[in-house]
């Protein structure tokens, strides 16, 4: 790395530690993943300045943060969550089938190809969704950028819904973590080497595989007899602001421009389709054992990042909640794809004939 790297990386580190202070300041929802994002993406936008965050460090983030939640996980979580799944999977499909019909329709009104339309709205995830709407020659400039206000619109208003109706303020996640009790926990880091080398053998393995394999060796730790020690409160921060740099840093305002008019109409899908989440989740939390903020957080189109950090602060299950995202995330990256191409290829064979 050289001089000028390094010094660009101190300014974007220290953007992104600001931004995460302020909003812990004022009070936010998630302050230290939101406001490094927003600090980065306006620096970015405002100053014309390209951001440096090697991918290690932000993969970093994404391994401490999902060997957090596995910390959360018992024997307990699987008897919840196993009753459920059904339930959970049937009102998943619902979602992307309202989401595919919502996307379709709305380009009668607009210039968008119907394929480009599905796969920027649909809650997937941003990479996996631009990969396989090439394939299907869509507009996949468009993907990403319908995609990246669809994320936007989640990550700022789920999380300050779901904390004004549970909590009653928009607590933060700081404040969660000062409250913890933490216990040096000497040799017992080591086992910590076990999800970070699961999670970077299986980054271009599976969908979200720096957070799932992390969270998945330390929830099988954690349920076994491995006495493992509590991850410090500097470091779950230090976590949080490194993704939220990776998030911002890839936020482009041009890209945002080229969308134009276009994304206040994909701001409207992403913005109902939350709507609808919060109602299936009501009727999940209603058919099930789980309590409202547990079932709308795993139903919500979110982030598993941020869904999962959400629930830590309002009293939510963290586990089921990253259980049940876990499972709808595999659900949209495995099947729908497959799904889409098979649909819009038949749709076309009938046009032609």
């Amino acid at each position: 790395m050289n001089i000028t790297n390094m010094y660009r990386m101190f300014e974007t580190s220290l953007l992104g530690l600001l931004g995460g202070c302020l909003f812990y300041l004022l009070d936010f929802p998630l302050p230290w993943v939101l406001g490094a994002m927003t600090f980065v993406m306006l620096w970015q936008g405002f100053t014309k300045r390209e951001s440096y965050w090697p991918n290690a460090i932000k993969n970093s983030g994404f391994i401490i943060l999902g060997t957090y939640f596995g910390l959360y996980f018992t024997a307990e979580t699987f008897f919840i969550v196993g009753p459920n799944f059904i339930s959970y999977v049937f009102l998943t499909i619902i979602l992307i089938t309202i989401s595919i019909f919502i996307s379709s329709t709305v380009t009668n009104w607009i210039n968008v190809d119907k394929i480009t339309s599905v796969f920027g709205s649909i809650p997937g995830g941003l990479t996996e969704m631009t990969l396989a709407s090439e394939n299907l020659n869509a507009e996949s400039s468009l993907v990403v950028i319908f995609q990246t206000v669809r994320l936007l619109t989640v990550l700022f208003i789920v999380p300050s819904a779901i904390v004004y109706f549970f909590s009653g303020s928009a607590g933060n996640i700081g404040g969660i973590l000062a409250s913890q009790s933490m216990v040096y926990g000497g040799w017992n880091y080591l086992w910590f080497t076990l999800p970070a080398i699961t999670g970077i053998l299986l980054q271009n393995k599976i969908p979200a595989g720096l957070v799932i394999g992390p969270l998945a060796i330390t929830a099988i730790l954690n349920i076994g007899s491995v006495d493992l020690a509590s991850i410090p409160h500097f470091l779950l921060i230090a976590g949080q602001i490194s993704v939220g740099i990776g998030l911002g840093k890839n936020i482009s305002f041009a890209d945002l421009k080229k969308g134009g008019k276009y994304c206040l109409v994909y701001f409207a899908i992403a913005l109902t389709l939350i709507i609808i989440s919060f109602g299936l989740g009501a009727v999940l939390a209603n058919f099930t054992t789980l309590n409202l903020a547990t079932a709308i957080l795993s139903v919500a189109p979110g982030g598993l990042i941020e869904m999962v950090l959400t629930a830590s602060m309002v009293g939510a299950d963290p586990a089921i909640v990253s259980a049940l995202q876990l499972t709808r995330i595999l659900l949209i990256v495995i099947f729908v794809p497959p799904f889409l191409k098979w649909y819009f290829r038949k749709k076309v064979e009938q046009t032609a004939a």
